[in-house]
């Protein structure tokens, strides 16, 4: 994943210990993953001129996010039914996007994506402190989780 792996090669590369591995593959997958659930949330949230990405890149490639399962998982039979009707166009334009933005934040899945965040990042956390990670080292991949997870780019 985008943090796990990188840990890991430069531990290999440090000459860690496999129990400091361990620990980072701890730390790294679900920071990973709750990097990924907020730039799922930038893609179809966030400014495109901060985020450098289209606001529809998403929706138009039809990326199973998990903001999109969130919001399935929530819908009652019509809702899924327009869902659908929207997101099985060619045409996906600014208008249907504010469609599907509307239903995901009437049926609550942004707020649920943040709680996964939200989840995954103590879950790093809290293999670190598990490890006993030097308190350096803990300060440095604490606020590495932060900048990961809470941004707006």
């Amino acid at each position: 994943y985008t943090v796990e792996h990188p840990l890991l090669i430069g531990g290999l590369l440090a000459g860690a210990a496999p129990a400091l591995r361990d620990t980072y593959r701890a730390y790294g997958l679900p920071l990973g993953e709750a990097f990924q659930l907020r730039d799922d949330l930038l893609g179809l949230f966030g400014d495109p001129e901060r985020t450098g990405k289209a606001a529809l890149d998403d929706l138009r490639a039809r990326r199973p996010t998990a903001l999109l399962a969130e919001t399935w998982k929530a819908a009652d039979a019509a809702q899924r039914d327009r869902l659908r009707r929207l997101l099985d166009r060619d045409d996906l334009d600014s208008d249907r996007l504010r469609d599907v933005r509307r239903l995901m934040v009437e049926l609550k899945a942004p707020q649920r994506v943040e709680q996964m965040i939200a989840t995954r990042v103590e879950r790093a956390v809290r293999a670190l402190d598990a490890a006993g990670t030097p308190p350096h080292a803990r300060r440095a991949l604490r606020e590495l989780a932060l900048q990961a997870t809470d941004r707006t780019y």
